[in-house]
Order: structure tokens, then sequence, then C-alpha cells
């Protein structure tokens, strides 16, 4: 089978686990908040396929008055981005709040010279999740994450930018089972349809970075992950050598992404180690 026949078929697969889990994302969200002690939600909202999905799943579960998305543009952002944020706080009468992040991004970088392009996203991706952390105080609200299974497996975001959050109803879902769930949600086919961008600068697209598309990075994180075959074994199938080693080599280098910081351990009961809190034990 080639290679090409052989996405299709695996992706295909994923999208139809996706159906049936409306309602479980939604109960998610719903009883995972609560045992957090609030009751509503705060995220980011970029006119992109994740955050829009994120959206729609928070309105499912809390209803409209108690959802507060937050789109904070740079001066660089694609102005298409930002008008399907706009259209979708309208589908969903969301009241969507404004906040322009170029003034203090351009007021540190005035300081730093010949800033790359990685750093300034950087920056603005954390400029963004520091201001969804304020809005919760302001709201009174559970910040969420709207990262998806594959950016989370190649490190694709920023550390304590928009890789952070309290809690992420789709960070277990692979991209292309993230589009399946936006047809059921019924996303508008502008948003599903789009090229992924971060949008950290002008034509910016992920796939453009990768490499390599996100139904080949599907199909083998699910043969390397899901099926824990080894790198050797996913060649054999018939994928690329080179698209199989890039995926691995990103997996393996992103690890600190994954997880909360590690503490030496000194005592008996570290945090994280030997003492992990379940919020089901009550105090």
């Amino acid at each position: 089978m080639m290679q090409s026949e052989r996405v299709t078929k695996i992706c295909e697969t994923l999208e139809e686990h996706v159906d049936g889990t409306l309602p479980v994302l939604v109960e998610f969200l719903r009883q995972e908040v609560e045992k957090a002690g609030f009751d509503h939600v705060v995220f980011g909202l970029s006119g992109g396929i994740d955050s829009t999905v994120v959206a729609y799943l928070a309105v499912a579960a809390f209803g409209r008055t108690r959802v507060h998305p937050i789109m904070m543009p740079y001066k660089l952002s694609s102005a298409a981005s930002v008008a399907d944020a706009k259209q979708v706080a309208a589908d969903l009468d969301l009241p969507l709040t404004l906040i322009e992040i170029t003034p203090q991004i351009d007021a540190y970088f005035a300081q730093q010279e010949n800033a790359t392009p990685l750093r300034m996203g950087n920056k603005m991706a954390r400029e963004r999740m520091s201001i969804i952390y304020d809005q919760s105080a302001l709201f009174q609200a559970l910040p969420l994450g709207t990262s998806n299974k594959t950016e989370l497996l190649l490190g694709y975001g920023t550390q304590f930018g928009d890789l952070a959050s309290a809690l992420n109803p789709i960070g277990d879902l692979y991209k292309t089972q993230i589009r399946r769930l936006a047809h059921l949600l019924a996303v508008p086919m502008s948003i599903i349809e789009k090229p992924p961008s971060a949008d950290l600068w002008e034509n910016q697209t992920d796939e453009g970075e990768f490499g390599f598309t996100y139904e080949e990075a599907d199909a083998i994180l699910h043969l390397l992950i899901d099926q824990r075959l080894h790198a050797r074994e996913v060649i054999e199938q018939g994928f690329n050598a080179n698209v199989v080693a890039s995926i691995t080599r990103r997996i393996r280098q992103n690890q600190y992404k994954r997880r909360m910081p590690i503490i030496a351990k000194l005592s008996s009961r570290t945090i994280g180690v030997d003492f992990r809190y379940s919020r089901d034990w009550g105090m």
C-alpha cells in the first residue's frame, strides 16, 4: 500500500473515532470546571479551527453567558483570522473581548535588536496567555486550552504561552479529528478549510514549517503513540523515513513542554513525584 493510501486509511479511522465524543467532551468540561470551583471559562479566540471548536464546546457545556472568548490580535495578524473570530463570536452570540497586544509587544522589541520571528512569536504567545489569566481573575473563569494532540506531541506551541491552560478539552484529538468534530459542530466552512496557521508572520502556515502535512503527521503519530510501533516499523509500512525521523525527533525534543517543571527530590514526598494530589480526594 502506498504512503498516501495508508495515510488516508488511518485518518479515516481516526475521524470515525470522533463520532459520539461530543457529549463526552461537554460533560468533561462541566465536571472538571465544577471540580475546580468555577462556573465560567475563558480562552483565546484566534479565528482558527482549534479555538473555534473550543468555543462551540464551551457554549454547549455552559451557555453563552458563562463563556468569555478573548481576541488578542497583533498589528500583523491576518485580517481574515480576525474576521473569522468575530464571526464565530457573533454566530454563538458571545460577548467578545478585544485586546490589542501591539503596544506592549512593540515596546519590548524596540529595546531588542534583530529579534527573530521565533522570539517575537513566543513573546506574543506568552503575552496572550498572560492576558487570558488576568481576564480569568476578572471573570472568575477557568482558562481553557486550545492545543490539539498533534501540536502537543510535536511541541508546536510556546511553553507557558498557547500551550498553557487549566483545562484542555481537545488535547487528546489529532488535527484531523478536530476537523471532523468541527463538521459535527457546524463550524463555518471558511474556518475548517483554511490552511492552519499560528499567524506568527505574513503567509506563515503550520505545514509549511513542518515540511509535512497534518494528515501525514497524524497517521505516523497514531502508529507511534497509539499503536506503540517502533519508528522502524512505521517506515516498513511505507512511510517516508525522513518524515518519520523528523516527527520522532520532535516528540523527543519537546517532552519538557508536556510536563510540569521537574523538582529535585530531597524529601520523602516530593510534589509531582510521590505527592500527586487528586481533586477527587476532597480535602
